[in-house]
């Protein structure tokens, strides 16, 4: 009973950082074992194994991260739904689909750099300008090419 106390105090004094752009963070990968797929993650929603969601430990939902494994520099996107992995000396957990972009399926670990890219499920791709009207083209104006 204590030991279960414990945990729950550890882990109610984590609480989730900012996700500022270009936050980075080096470490290891594992992904979810196929037993967890249908199970309810930590925000609530479902593991699917063939979207492109991970868990950190801290990140807050929704943060979009760029992982580059870093035996072969492959490179994938995922967004930040669960809390975790609760492994020693792991950064990330990510799904089957994740993993399997990421090419470390028969390693089942592997060394990763985890870099913030958006927030609030959004992808940055680039820096915001501060008129953010002068990015955006209207729909309903024709475009002059000319």
């Amino acid at each position: 009973m204590s030991v279960i106390m414990s945990l729950m105090m550890l882990f109610s004094t984590i609480k989730p950082t900012e996700a500022h752009s270009g936050f980075i963070q080096k470490g290891k990968a594992s992904f979810y074992a196929s037993k967890f797929n249908g199970r309810k993650t930590s925000s609530g929603e479902r593991v699917d194994s063939k979207v492109y969601a991970a868990a950190h430990r801290t990140l807050p939902f929704n943060t979009m991260v760029e992982i580059t494994n870093l035996a072969n520099n492959r490179s994938v996107i995922v967004r930040i739904n669960d809390r975790g992995p609760f492994s020693k000396g792991r950064i990330v957990d990510m799904t089957h689909a994740a993993a399997k972009a990421l090419g470390f399926i028969q390693r089942g670990v592997t060394n990763v750099k985890l870099r913030v890219v958006g927030t609030n499920g959004v992808v940055a791709l680039g820096p915001v300008s501060a008129e953010p009207t002068a990015q955006l083209l209207s729909t309903t104006e024709p475009v002059n090419r000319f």
